[in-house]
């Protein structure tokens, strides 16, 4: 079985689509109440409805850069359609960001097989506070439900409530967990996390780094240092770089993206907290900006509420 194959098979079931459009409320209620107000009293999609589009876009936290793009697409289609009705926009809108999306998340990994590398490495970078030690803890609960050995390496070593927050997951999941004291080197936990997994033949090793987004030079020094430690035990590693951003900041996780995107090479997102807020439409915007999958999307604080992000489910979701 492939190491995500069992998310398709958890995604496809009903409960996850409920969970999807409960925790896209906020956003969707928000994103459809404003398009309706964009339209109001116009029957046909000229450069008013356009103009109210783009501000509804804009305000939805999808972002400048990508709110023209689509703005731009859209215009075409009208150009080529002479007169689009205002009831086909929500249908025009909804096709747009889903084949922005498709284009922006070709590699997904769904079919990855974590055979191909034992262990499978993934390190989690990402500011304080964006959720990113409950990430940690709600995919390895994932990854242990199908059978996989799973070991968390406590490498945020700076803050003592970091260390004790993933004891606490490992515990309540059932995964180990290697740590040091308070004040370690942090590669030198990396770098024993990795000849345990070695030792124990553990399927996937999920390593926590520090969420200080100090100055860009010292962050890529910190991570890079890491990097090549892990790389002294298995020489690819790690795997996977997965960025946990707090999607309910908005337009600050733009700046958080490309701030880690610049220190490290970042090759998969986890947005959290969308459930909790109206501006879902950050995954369209950074997904489009940065070209990096969005992997994961978290729509609720259960411990099954971390979803791989389906494309078609999320848009779907959005205009239901």
């Amino acid at each position: 079985m492939g190491l995500f194959d069992f998310f398709k098979k958890k995604e496809a079931a009903p409960e996850a689509k409920v969970a999807l459009d409960k925790g896209l409320e906020k956003t969707k209620e928000g994103f459809l109440s404003k398009i309706t107000k964009a339209v109001a009293g116009k029957s046909t999609v000229d450069d008013d409805v356009l103009d109210n589009l783009e501000e509804v876009l804009v305000t939805s936290d999808v972002g400048v850069t990508t709110t023209l793009k689509v703005i731009e697409r859209i215009q075409a289609r009208v150009a080529r359609d002479k007169y689009l009705s205002t009831s086909e926009l929500n249908g025009l809108l909804r096709d747009e960001i889903q084949l922005l999306l498709a284009e922006n998340n070709s590699n997904d990994f769904r079919n990855f097989e974590y055979g191909q590398h034992k262990p499978y490495v993934i390190m989690v970078v990402g500011v304080n506070g964006v959720g990113k030690t409950t990430t940690i803890g709600k995919l390895a609960h994932k990854l242990k439900q199908e059978n996989l050995k799973v070991v968390l390496g406590a490498a945020d070593t700076f803050r003592a409530a970091a260390v004790e927050q993933i004891k606490l997951w490992a515990e309540r999941v059932g995964v180990r967990v290697v740590a040091q004291a308070m004040g370690s080197d942090p590669a030198s936990v990396a770098f024993d996390t990795l000849q345990s997994a070695v030792a124990n033949q553990e399927d996937v090793v999920i390593i926590d780094t520090a969420g200080r987004l100090h100055n860009k030079v010292g962050l890529m020094n910190e991570l890079g240092k890491i990097k090549n430690v892990m790389q002294k035990v298995i020489p690819n590693a790690p795997h996977e770089i997965l960025l946990v951003l707090d999607g309910s900041t908005g337009q600050n996780a733009f700046e958080q993206c490309k701030q880690f995107t610049e220190a490290t090479d970042v090759n998969a997102l986890a947005i959290t907290k969308l459930d909790g807020t109206a501006k879902g439409g950050v995954v369209i915007g950074i997904s489009d900006q940065f070209k990096i999958p969005v992997k994961y999307i978290g729509v609720g604080e259960g411990m099954n509420d971390l979803q791989l992000f389906d494309k078609k489910a999320f848009v779907d979701s959005l205009f239901s």
